[in-house]
């Protein structure tokens, strides 16, 4: 090979490293800015949304056949139907109630006509949020229901609550997730303590501020007191989101996250366990 043929190859080599080095450097700013939502096309990017977060934290518990269930509820089983050593590889089945674990109701579960979880939009799961921190009161009264006042004290130091939000309620709760008696907080009777959105206060936010939906750490959107689920019904009444069993919460600013919620597409499923991502600022 000439010496003239073997510098070409050597300006072509270092050319291409140019290229993947740049190449590097550019999915890295895209990663550092934000995930952008859709591709445009050649002509224009309108309608293109991107989420800017400098960090990513997981609202979900792992599930597991000791997490705290709903009275009555079925248990968390896994089946060992595959090994390594007989099969070649690992499988498990399982079985668990729609509304354990970290999870989302459905509107069907609260509403005849209502659809079910396999039924929500994609673009529905990925939704603004702020964090309703009522951690102290809710220390103090087990039942503390959670107010419009609440909401106005907030928005007095953050802002109006802009629309299609999902209002997160820091509780505090997620504390006793690996109590399960605790977590419910049931009396002699089997009433259940633990502290949830008024009915007023749903209201107010589904009808005045147009929130998305509400998420909590407790079981519960309601209190648990609560035994009509007023605060579930009004929500997804409207096809709204109900997160329930998160965790995490205190590691979230009052606002500037946004969720990106997974879900099971169960067939007319009245909910499903749920992954939730909070990309956080």
């Amino acid at each position: 090979m000439s010496e003239g043929a073997g510098n070409i190859m050597e300006l072509s080599r270092q050319h291409k490293a140019r290229l993947r080095r740049l190449s590097v450097g550019l999915l890295s700013v895209w990663l550092a800015t934000g995930i952008t939502q859709g591709f445009a096309g050649e002509k224009e990017a309108k309608g293109m949304q991107s989420i800017q977060f400098r960090k990513v934290i997981d609202l979900s518990h792992v599930i597991a056949p000791t997490i705290p269930l709903w009275p009555h509820d079925p248990p968390v089983v896994f089946n060992t139907v595959a090994t390594q050593e007989k099969d070649g590889y690992y499988l498990r089945s399982f079985s668990m109630g729609e509304h354990s674990a970290t999870h989302i109701n459905a509107p069907n579960s609260f509403h005849a006509d209502g659809v079910g979880i396999d039924a929500y939009k994609p673009e529905s799961l990925v939704r603004p949020a702020v964090v309703i921190d009522v951690s102290s009161q809710a220390q103090a009264n087990p039942d503390y229901v959670i107010s419009v006042q609440d909401i106005r004290n907030w928005e007095q130091k953050h802002g109006r609550i802009a629309k299609d939000s999902v209002v997160l309620l820091h509780t505090g709760w997620q504390n006793y997730w690996n109590d399960p008696k605790r977590f419910f907080n049931a009396d002699d009777k089997g009433g259940l303590h633990f502290p949830g959105l008024g009915s007023d206060t749903a209201a107010f936010l589904v009808n005045e501020r147009h929130i998305a939906g509400v998420g909590t750490d407790t079981h519960g959107a309601d209190p648990g007191q609560d035994t009509v689920y007023a605060t579930n019904s009004l929500v997804l009444a409207k096809n709204g989101i109900i997160l329930e069993c998160l965790t995490n919460l205190d590691q979230l600013p009052a606002k500037g996250t946004t969720l990106v919620i997974g879900l099971l597409r169960l067939k007319d499923g009245s909910g499903s366990p749920a992954s939730v991502m909070a990309f956080a600022p």
